[in-house]
């Protein structure tokens, strides 16, 4: 790509493109999904366990552990993640495990992590 100018000097209005964006763009539910979706991955403690679930599925005592919290702090945020989707849990006798719950959570996670490791 080419160099990218700071600020825009130019006075011309490209109405077309404006209109078209203008009806509903700031109400659009599909917009205001994508925005909520990412908001649950800002959290430092959500993006710990995904890293955690990206490797192997695991019980909130080992999770716990491993984040150095509380079992209820973990199942918190388990329960988080488990609302909007992104994870979901299987009941073994006593013990809940957490894994990812579609390839597509996963895929997007691995990618975001992809992108960022380019500048590390």
């Amino acid at each position: 790509m080419g160099k990218v100018e700071k600020g825009c000097d130019c006075r011309i209005l490209h109405e077309d493109i404006v209109k078209m964006f203008k009806r509903g763009f700031n109400q659009n539910p599909l917009l205001l999904k994508l925005a909520d979706f990412f908001h649950i991955l800002s959290d430092n403690t959500r993006i710990s366990i995904l890293s955690v679930l990206d490797q192997n599925e695991i019980c909130v005592s080992d999770l716990s552990s491993i984040l150095n919290m509380t079992k209820s702090a973990v199942s918190h945020q388990l329960r988080i993640l488990k609302d909007a989707g992104f994870v979901k849990c299987e009941k073994r006798g006593k013990e809940i495990f957490y894994s990812y719950a579609s390839e597509d959570v996963r895929g997007i996670f691995e990618i975001a992590l992809n992108h960022i490791s380019k500048d590390l």
